[in-house]
Formats: C-alpha cells, structure tokens, sequence
C-alpha cells in the first residue's frame, strides 16, 4: 500500500472541503464557534465543517496539533493515541481509541489512521487523517473498528491578526457497529464543539506549562468525567 499517495490524496481533498462553501447547512453555534454539515459523498452519513479562530500563530497551532505525544493531554474524547508506524518527518500511521459518548449509547471505537501534515502558500498548513488498513493491528474483540474518511484541519493565519488563526475542521466519520444514524447525527455537533474547545485550551497550556515543569503536565491523561 501507497501511504504516502494516499496520504497527499487525502491533503488534496481536505483542501478541496475547505475551498468548497456551496451546500452546507450549520447545525451548530457555541462559544464563536460554528459547526455545518452536509451529506458525505463518500458513505451514508455526513461530512461536518468545524471553523473558529484560536488566539495563536498557524505554524504554532498546526505543530501543536500535530504532535501525537500531546494528544490525550488536552482531547477528552480520546483514551488512547498512539503512533505505530513511522513512514518520515511528515506523515505517520496511528492507532485511536475514543471514549465512549453520548451518555454511553456510543460505545468506545478504535481507528487504524495515516496522518500528514502539508505546508501550503500563505502559512497555511493542513494536517490530513484517513483510515487504512495496517498489518499487524487488525480489529480486536474490545473496539468496534471505526473508519474515518478523508478528514483533517486547515490552519491559516486570520487576515486581520496575523498572530490569530483561523481553524476549520473536517470530520468524516463512519462509526460503524449496530448504531441508528440520528444517534451519532444528534451527538456530533456538541462533541465537535467541544473538542474545538479542548484544543483552544489545550494550546494555552503547552504554551504556558505550569511550573512544575511541561513533562509533568503532560505524564497523566484526563478521564472523562
């Protein structure tokens, strides 16, 4: 298998979403921050655009997001994020396990994901995730093995500020399993929101660590509460 082709296929398509403003509905609006869906072309279920602005540069905020060893440290949806496969400086393969949500109707999923990070014009970077198969982590009895299709966010700097960002998400998840598509529909507006919020707080942390020291900050991951 090609990650690398597909990896650059998947930049092209989140850019693709993110030049395309024609068909979205929003479903969402909290806190500044704007959730839009529209049917997916890829699977029976939807294609959601997250956009807000982080108080932060693009290149600080993509490398924030970027790093897999911070992930669990400020994203309470996940329990687990780790990377099992390095392909070069750029791109890498990644197991995912979520936590339950929905009050429990959505139970924990695990995801096999290459993820990229590409440098655009104008100090634009876009980070990429899609689903892929990888030898050596097939699905197991404890997870239903979810699938996401191409998906990812867009870092540019926000034309008034440039010190400010502007982020737009992309998530494109089938979550597989028994689940009734209104469950999953109903949910994910709320939890978008909120992991875009997690992440604005996540920043200010790794940005101003306590003083304890980073490393300690970073040594234990959140449970849900």
């Amino acid at each position: 298998m090609d990650y690398k082709a597909i990896a650059q296929q998947t930049a092209e398509q989140v850019l693709a979403y993110n030049q395309d403003l024609s068909g979205w509905k929003v479903v969402k609006t909290s806190k500044k921050i704007t959730v839009s869906s529209k049917a997916s072309r890829i699977f029976l279920g939807n294609l959601y655009r997250i956009e807000g602005i982080i108080p932060e540069s693009a290149a600080k905020l993509s490398d924030f997001l970027y790093q897999p060893e911070n992930r669990v440290t400020w994203d309470k949806s996940l329990k687990g994020y780790n990377v099992i496969h390095k392909i070069d400086s750029d791109t890498f393969i990644c197991h995912t396990i979520t936590q339950s949500f929905a009050m429990g109707s959505i139970s924990s999923r695990d995801f096999i994901d290459l993820v990229y990070i590409k440098h655009y014009e104008g100090n634009t970077d876009i980070i990429s995730t899609n689903s892929v198969d990888f030898p050596g982590y097939p699905p197991s009895s404890h997870y239903i093995r979810g699938y996401n299709h191409p998906s990812g966010y867009v870092c540019s700097p926000l034309k008034e500020n440039p010190a400010y960002s502007k982020l737009v998400m992309f998530v494109q998840t089938e979550m597989r399993g028994k689940l009734p598509p209104s469950i999953v529909e109903k949910s994910m507006p709320s939890n978008l929101v909120t992991f875009f919020l997690n992440a604005k707080d996540g920043i200010k942390t790794y940005r101003n660590p306590p003083a304890r020291g980073r490393h300690h900050a970073h040594s234990s991951v959140p449970r849900k509460k």
